[in-house]
């Protein structure tokens, strides 16, 4: 089993190493995490995966949810954007586990500015952006799961729009000493452009040519750019401090396509399955000479409240704060119901 664990991650390495897009992919709403348990553990997620945001960290995961089960995440996120994110998943006995997911970013509609007209014309455009995603995952053995999601990917900007489709896949594997390995490799599909109306214009093949016909209908060819590929490698433990009190401790390296690698760290306190208190760091170990990257992203924290309804379906709330540089922090709420 190891070997097949090893072999997987050197083929998912090989894949990523192929990449060579510094700063340079499509879709980037994909790399905002989602779920406030996670995102208050740094992002060092892939080896917990073990709710329904999994379906963003690692598909694999959602073989730990035992019951039917939803979450929602929603962020006020950077510059007067609004991301959501949510998901339910279906567990079907010996058959595996079922999930379906969505990502969407939002903002207000903005005035139309052209060079003749810069205090507007009138006219009104909006931008958004949305993944939909079915995941399928099954435990092979007790120890080894499996787990992949096919996701729709589409960005709008006006009258132009790109479109796409792209795999998440992922592992998880539990050691005889209780330590989890978890590995995926999300956003694997091919690239992106624009194309709509707005790359219409007017075209004079030969200008030095009197009374030619000057106004041929033409377009513009919009560059396309890859995914956004992320190849995350984690290993979680829990500790058990006293009887109903349990830690977990979880890190994430991370190799983007787009940037240089990082780590992710977390903290989860956990009394009586009712009271949760976390804090973690993400994008460590990002300065880098070459480029003179510095990660925005650093110190997070979140607690989160369990409670079982009696009769009725198990409720927790989750809340994050992330700093985040110049932009002061981002704030995030997740609501997740088991039924």
């Amino acid at each position: 089993m190891m070997k097949k664990i090893l072999f997987i991650s050197g083929f998912l390495i090989a894949i990523l190493s192929a990449q060579s897009n510094v700063a340079t992919t499509a879709a980037s709403f994909l790399e905002i995490g989602a779920g406030a348990r996670s995102l208050a553990m740094g992002g060092a997620y892939v080896s917990v995966a073990d709710d329904v945001s999994s379906l963003y960290w690692n598909p694999a995961g959602i073989v730990n949810v035992e019951r039917p089960s939803t979450h929602v995440y929603y962020a006020p996120w950077l510059v007067e954007t609004n991301f959501y994110h949510g998901g339910a998943v279906i567990p079907m006995g010996h058959l595996g586990t079922m999930g379906v997911t969505y990502t969407t970013v939002t903002m207000d509609e903005m005035d139309v500015r052209t060079i003749n007209n810069p205090d507007g014309t009138g006219e009104k455009f909006s931008v958004s952006n949305i993944a939909m995603g079915l995941a399928y995952a099954k435990r092979l053995t007790d120890r080894f799961t499996f787990g992949f999601q096919t996701k729709f990917i589409q960005e709008k900007i006006w009258h132009m729009m790109a479109k796409g489709f792209a795999v998440d896949i992922g592992s998880l594997f539990v050691t005889p000493g209780g330590l989890r390995i978890g590995m995926s490799v999300s956003n694997f599909g091919g690239k992106l452009g624009m194309d709509g109306v707005n790359t219409a214009v007017t075209y004079d093949p030969d200008e030095t040519i009197y009374g030619n016909n000057d106004r041929i209908n033409a377009h513009l060819d919009a560059a396309k750019w890859p995914l956004p590929l992320l190849f995350r490698f984690g290993l979680t433990k829990d500790f058990t401090v006293a009887p109903g009190q349990k830690i977990t401790i979880a890190a994430d390296g991370i190799h983007p396509n787009n940037n240089v690698e990082y780590v992710n760290a977390g903290i989860e306190y956990n009394f009586n399955d009712l009271l949760f208190l976390r804090t973690g760091l993400s994008h460590l170990f990002m300065d880098e000479v070459d480029y003179g990257d510095k990660a925005e992203q650093g110190l997070s924290f979140g607690f989160g409240i369990n409670y079982q309804i009696p009769r009725g379906p198990k409720f927790r709330v989750d809340f994050v704060q992330t700093e985040f540089g110049v932009f002061k922090n981002v704030k995030g709420y997740s609501i997740n119901l088991s039924f």
